[in-house]
C-alpha cells in the first residue's frame, strides 16, 4: 500500500522554524519529523510514499539525494574525487517527490498526485503530526467497513493541567486532563482513489467539501485511536516533542 504525505504547506504557525525550512523538516532528535512520520508506517509495513511538495520543497528533494550522506559514516577522497559508503543504513522505501505547488490546498494537492496512485486504497497523512496509531490494525478496520475512506479519530488532551474542586476549596490537581471528550480529526486516513474525484481542483481543502460529502453519503468511516498523538502546530509542541524523544520514551517510536 502507498501512502501520500502532505509536505507543501508554509507552517505559518511555527514561522520560527519555517522561514528557512518546510515545517515537515523540523528535526526532532536529529531527524525530520517527516523521517518519523514515515518510520511510523514504514513499522506497519508501508514503505511507498508519494510526498506532495510546496514551500521550500527542494530542501526535501535534496535531503532524499543525501540520505546516504545524512544516515551513514563516508570517506570522501578527495584527491581521486570518490567517495566510500562505510555503512547502509539506508530504509526500504521508494520515495517519490511531487511539486504540487506554492498555493495549492491539501485536497489539490492530493488531486496532482493522483496518476501515481494506481487503483488500489492507499494511506494519507499530514507531514506534522505523529502518534502511536496502529496502521495495520487501522487499514484492517478500512477494509472491513466498506466505505471509500476512514479517517483515525483522536482524542486531544486538554493544554493545561486542571484543577479539582469542591466549592471554593481545591482539594487537588490534575495534569492535562483530557479535554472535553470529543473526537477530532487525528490525520491518518486509508482512502480510496475514488475519492479524488470529489476534489474540485487546487483551491479545495480536502477538510471541507470533500470529506462533508463523503460523510453525508454514509462513505466515511472513524477508526478510533485511544492512544498518543500529537500535532506539530506550535514551537511548544515541537519542544514537547523533543523533550520526549530525548527521555527515550517517545510513544509513537514503534519501530526497533
Amino acid at each position: 500500500m502507498k501512502a501520500v504525505i502532505l509536505a507543501g504547506g508554509l507552517g505559518t504557525r511555527i514561522s520560527e522554524e519555517t522561514s528557512t525550512r518546510p515545517k515537515p523538516m523540523i528535526e526532532i532528535g536529529g531527524k525530520p519529523i517527516l523521517w518519523h512520520i514515515m518510520k511510523m508506517y514504514s513499522a506497519h509495513g508501508v514503505n511507498d510514499f508519494i510526498i506532495c511538495l510546496g514551500y521550500k520543497g527542494y530542501l526535501i528533494k535534496e535531503y532524499f539525494a543525501n540520505y546516504f550522506l545524512h544516515t551513514s559514516d563516508v570517506t570522501f577522497d578527495m584527491q581521486n574525487n570518490k567517495m566510500e559508503v562505510h555503512q547502509n543504513s539506508a530504509e526500504p522505501w521508494k520515495v517519490t517527490l511531487v511539486d504540487t505547488g506554492d498555493e495549492s490546498m491539501t485536497g489539490g494537492r492530493l488531486k496532482r498526485v493522483r496518476h501515481f496512485l494506481g487503483d488500489e486504497d492507499f494511506c494519507f497523512t499530514y507531514g506534522d503530526g505523529v502518534g502511536d496509531v496502529n496502521i495495520a490494525e487501522s487499514i484492517a478496520f478500512h477494509k472491513a467497513q466498506n466505505t471509500l475512506a476512514t479517517l483515525t479519530a483522536v482524542q486531544p488532551p486538554g493544554r493545561f493541567g486542571a484543577l479539582n474542586l469542591e466549592q471554593h476549596k481545591v482539594c487537588g490537581f490534575q495534569e492535562k486532563p483530557q479535554g472535553d471528550g470529543g473526537w477530532i480529526n487525528g490525520g491518518f486516513f486509508i482512502l480510496s482513489p475514488k475519492v479524488i474525484d470529489e476534489i474540485e481542483g487546487d483551491h479545495t481543502i480536502w477538510e471541507r467539501e470533500p470529506m462533508e460529502q463523503l460523510a453525508g453519503a454514509g462513505q466515511l468511516s472513524a477508526y478510533l485511536h485511544h492512544g498518543f498523538w500529537q500535532p506539530m502546530d506550535t514551537l511548544r509542541d515541537k519542544n514537547y516533542l523533543e523533550e520526549l524523544w530525548k527521555s527515550g520514551k517517545a510513544p509513537w517510536k514503534v519501530w526497533p
